[in-house]
């Protein structure tokens, strides 16, 4: 193995990690919290973290095997399915997030008309759909047997390996990524940029307000004023900071490896190897980084998995605690014979 190899590898095995933990403590919170299962957009962060988890546990072990040994990790049938399964956890993934980001449209553009537009109804229709969109393409691209070890990307992946289908996988490739990745984003720009500007309308008003009170606050601390005017501006940016967070993570892990899967059609630019398998790395990260911008740094997400943790450091130390006085009076029997 090559020195770019052994460094892919070690990313692989950073990722499958992290997204295994993450996404395992994802799932916790949400067995754990009574709150978060009650909540619609729960179903849809459990969907994007099943997908998450199954991606962790299928296809980057795999991928993983394929960058040491360079070559098709296992037999056909077990390749033939890992492919399908990335296709369709990929495609799913990227659905559950624009279905989180219509959620959150609804929730802040229409209020009050939240819970009768969004119900629990709703979401399991969205996720149906999810579901049947997703399954759609593997399941056409593994009857066309256009699935299979695409040693470029080092995974089982959609792949063509006849000539005289090279059209057909074109237009099929095209239009894949047109309804998943380019949908996907789409929905995204258009939700987020509505809820950024709801914010910051609401930001503006709260401003005049706080602009107001300073003003007729004559004997107001210095101090004070500096610490209101700094709680505006963080408030500005917050908003910003968090749909840029989504919208940006979501381009910058898919987007690489959706241009270069799109500009591997093309039979007259080549695609460097390494190249290949970083930006499937980067495709990867999504996994890892899921967890951390849905849920794991909200506010009910922290609370609950410190909840769980310090729930197993209690019940630990109470334990240990019993153990040593069982041992203790072990000691004084003995001693008493």
């Amino acid at each position: 193995m090559s020195i770019w190899e052994v460094i892919l590898a070690f990313v692989v095995v950073v990722l499958m990690l992290v997204a295994l933990l993450a996404n395992v403590l994802v799932l916790m919170c949400f067995l754990y919290s009574a709150d978060i299962r009650k909540q619609v957009p729960g179903l849809f962060i459990l969907n994007l973290t099943f997908c998450n988890l199954l991606m962790t546990v299928s296809n980057m072990p795999l991928t993983l095997a394929g960058i040491i040994y360079k070559s098709q990790p296992g037999g056909d049938q077990i390749c033939h399915t890992v492919g399908f399964l990335e296709t369709f956890l990929t495609t799913n993934s990227m659905l559950s997030m624009a279905a989180l980001s219509i959620d959150r449209w609804i929730a802040v553009v229409f209020p009050l008309s939240y819970h009768s537009k969004m119900r629990y109804r709703d979401a399991a229709l969205i996720l149906s759909y999810t579901w049947l969109h997703s399954v759609s393409f593997p399941i056409v691209a593994a009857s066309l047997s256009w699935v299979g070890f695409h040693h470029l990307y080092a995974s089982c992946t959609l792949y063509n390996k006849r000539p005289e289908d090279r059209t057909q996988f074109v237009i099929f490739t095209g239009v894949f990524h047109t309804l998943s990745f380019l949908l996907s984003l789409i929905v995204l720009c258009f939700t987020y940029l509505k809820v950024l500007k709801v914010a910051r309308f609401h930001c503006k008003r709260i401003d005049v307000i706080t602009m107001q009170t300073l003003v007729l606050l004559v004997d107001i601390h210095p101090s004070v004023r500096e610490r209101c005017l700094e709680e505006q501006k963080r408030r500005r940016q917050r908003a910003t900071k968090k749909i840029s967070t989504f919208i940006g993570t979501f381009i910058l892990c898919f987007a690489p490896y959706v241009i270069t899967r799109l500009v591997e059609l093309s039979s007259v630019v080549h695609i460097n190897s390494h190249w290949a398998i970083i930006s499937k790395c980067l495709a990867y990260s999504k996994v890892a980084s899921d967890p951390f911008v849905y849920s794991l740094l909200r506010h009910q997400y922290k609370k609950t998995w410190k909840d769980i943790i310090n729930k197993i450091l209690k019940r630990s130390s109470i334990n240990s605690s019993a153990l040593t006085s069982e041992s203790h009076n072990q000691n004084i029997l003995q001693l008493n014979e």
